[in-house]
């Protein structure tokens, strides 16, 4: 009989799973969403996380319970699954531009729902404008400034004028501005996260000072991901912050020193089913299971592999193809075919987006069996 390297003899639940599969940590959950909680509400700024990570309205839920004013999320189809589970304060931080998804959006603020929506061009607030007359409705938006991830988002200097033409739009209520850049200072990535947090939150402060000089009503300066929301929220005039990878964490973030990896929720349970070599073994989870968006070697955190393999900090998830998982390990090291391993992903948003299901592992080690409602959901 095979020996279980890294899975605990108290386990047992954990050890009649299929793999490759998502184990999440009920407890350690609770236990983030509460740390964020405490941690936000201390410097006086609303929290409305992003659902990105775990796309469940049981954890969205989680987290309105204890503190925060709504969710965030990026897709039309993300705010009605929310919805249809009773979330009923969603922000959709991206830009809708296409005639369908904003009738959907405009179904789903006429159903009661307080939907906030991107906009960062004057075509697409004109869109946003013209679907809500047409349909009775009146849209908040958010305009979104660039600020140097160089994604979505219009130039700070250009953002008075187009939002005075947004505000000359029927149909639209302009309330807020919001970001999302990470972790950078002056344009490049680093390991600062106060730094890179006060930056951003000063550039976005100074934006609303701007645009409320020029007449223009701005209720909420909207910022903040996981590695920088507790130091943008020290900025005075920060009005949200909308963390998302905090609720599970992940190796990413521990890298960054925002957690240790012993808070890392969300674990890829997977078994050995080859050693080819003695310094080498192959796990039945490869890139339709693990991420590969966070890429080892890169600036600023220089991870080594694909995840942390818990129990053997030696081992590096080196390479995958769709179906393997290529892990190197010492020589002599008492890995088998057969046994399990769990391994923190680098990236546990997108890894999760990769499943059907994950299991939630209660107080009591039972696993509950759990669809993502929101998996996958890209229009």
């Amino acid at each position: 009989m095979s020996e279980i390297l890294n899975v605990r003899k108290d386990e047992e639940a954990l050890l009649k799973l299929e793999t490759p599969c998502v184990v999440i940590d009920s407890d350690a959950v609770d236990n983030n969403i509460a740390a964020m909680a405490e941690a936000i509400a201390k410097r006086g700024v609303k929290l409305r996380p992003h659902a990105k990570t775990h796309k469940l309205p049981e954890m969205a839920s989680r987290q309105l319970a204890a503190g925060a004013i709504g969710i965030t999320v990026a897709k039309i189809s993300e705010a009605e699954i929310m919805a249809s589970g009773g979330i009923r304060d969603i922000f959709v931080a991206y830009p809708l531009v296409a005639k369908s998804k904003l009738e959907r959006a405009a179904r789903l603020s006429l159903s009661g729902v307080r939907l906030i929506i991107g906009v960062d061009s004057l075509e697409g607030a004109k869109r946003i404008s013209e679907t809500a007359v047409r349909e009775g409705a009146v849209l908040e938006v958010r305009l979104e400034l660039e600020t140097g991830l160089r994604r979505t988002g219009v130039a700070i200097d250009k953002a008075v004028e187009l939002a005075k033409q947004i505000n000359d739009l029927d149909g639209i209520k302009l309330s807020g501005i919001f970001t999302y850049r990470g972790a950078m200072v002056s344009g490049a990535s680093t390991l600062d996260l106060q730094a890179a947090g006060h930056e951003e939150g000063r550039l976005m402060v100074e934006a609303a000072a701007a645009l409320r000089s020029a007449g223009i009503a701005i209720e909420d300066v909207s910022v903040g991901s996981s590695p920088t929301a507790l130091f943008a929220a020290e900025v005075d005039g920060i009005t949200e912050v909308r963390p998302g990878t905090y609720i599970y964490q992940d190796r990413m973030q521990a890298a960054f020193g925002t957690c240790a990896l012993e808070d890392c929720a969300g674990v890829v349970l997977a078994t050995i089913v080859s050693r080819p070599y003695e310094d080498l073994i192959i796990i039945d989870g490869g890139s339709k299971t693990f991420a590969t968006d966070v890429q080892p070697g890169n600036s600023p955190l220089f991870l080594k592999g694909f995840g942390h393999i818990i129990g053997d900090p030696e081992a590096i998830l080196e390479r995958m193809n769709e179906e393997h998982g290529m892990i190197r390990v010492q020589p002599g090291s008492n890995y088998q075919v057969g046994d399990l391993v769990r391994i923190i992903p680098n990236h546990i948003c997108s890894t999760v987006n990769l499943h059907s299901f994950v299991y939630i592992k209660d107080s009591t080690g039972q696993l509950h069996k759990t669809t993502v409602a929101a998996r996958g959901m890209l229009e």
